[in-house]
């Protein structure tokens, strides 16, 4: 074997230790023996010429060498993961999988996307989180997810701009969202701004675009309605606005959908945002994730144009 052959069961087992302590516990999680993956080890360091792992405790803990050398090696496995599926991807798409992450708000946008996707390509996995949407452009960098679908911010302001591509699928308008046994529910005129410091509000917490957005409006127009409760839950705020006084912000479409809501627009006007997808410039994108954008561009080009003719 030559000194620099390094091969990933090795690296596995290295993080393995690493993550786990033992070198007991280490083997039960990787389904070895103990001696196979001491062995391993060893051989490890010979390659390489120096000592990764202290043995001279109770527990095994990485020396320095080790711990900047697992850093490589959990970088390494995760390209030679994502190397892997590119080789194993099916190109008929009758099998493959896709991973999604989305918002609270555009995961009720764009279901009927992923249900015509679905019905498309029905040999496909579709993996969905839903998260707020820094949190999607990080797990986007991080290859957690291959797409996301953000409301939004655009991805100019974001932090991760330069490694991020981002296609609008269309614009959504924000509306007041009153149920039936608000006060204001049989009123047909517009709301003034100044109107709004009388409502008490439900809305998702800072970690969400929609509600950053919401609050900018209202530092924008110096109004103060009191924040009632704050939720990570869309369906939440829904059920609550439909049982009750209280009142909140949401995207036209969703109020449309929603039964026992009601809309009523506020003046100055909230302003519109747009639904979009993000991805990785650089990386590779499987079959899956080239046959969804693709949807996805025609899905856009259609609603863009029925909303157009209404």
């Amino acid at each position: 074997m030559p000194r620099n052959a390094i091969y990933p069961r090795a690296l596995q087992y290295l993080i393995a230790i690493d993550d786990y302590g033992t070198y007991t516990r280490a083997a039960e999680v990787l389904h070895v023996s103990q001696p196979t993956l001491s062995q391993q080890i060893k051989q490890l360091e010979d390659s390489l010429n120096s000592m990764l792992v202290d043995r001279s405790g109770r527990n095994v803990h990485l020396t320095d060498a080790g711990q900047l050398y697992v850093r490589h090696a959990r970088r390494a496995l995760s390209e030679i993961e994502a190397g892997t599926r590119a080789i194993h991807d099916v190109h008929d798409l009758s099998r493959g999988s896709l991973r999604l992450g989305w918002t609270p708000i555009t995961d009720h946008l764009t279901c009927s996307l992923l249900s015509k996707f679905n019905s498309r390509y029905p040999g496909l996995s579709i993996a969905t989180l839903e998260m707020s949407q820094d949190d999607i452009e990080t797990a986007i960098i991080e290859d957690v997810i291959e797409l996301g679908i953000v409301f939004s911010k655009p991805i100019t302001e974001s932090d991760h701009s330069s490694e991020l591509e981002s296609f609008m699928l269309f614009e959504e308008t924000l509306f007041f969202a009153f149920g039936h046994s608000h006060p204001r529910a049989g009123q047909l005129k517009q709301m003034d701004v100044s109107d709004c410091n009388r409502e008490s509000l439900v809305l998702l917490n800072r970690n969400f675009a929609l509600r950053r957005h919401v609050d900018a409006y209202c530092t924008e127009h110096k109004i103060s309605p009191r924040i009632s409760m704050e939720t990570n839950s869309l369906s939440v705020i829904i059920e609550l606005i439909q049982m009750g006084p209280l009142a909140t912000i949401l995207p036209s479409t969703i109020i449309k959908k929603s039964s026992g809501l009601k809309a009523i627009e506020v003046v100055p006007s909230l302003p519109k945002h747009a639904v979009s997808l993000v991805w990785h410039k650089g990386r590779y994108k499987n079959p899956a994730c080239r046959a969804f954008l693709e949807m996805a561009s025609d899905w856009s080009a259609r609603l863009i144009h029925e909303h157009r003719m209404m």
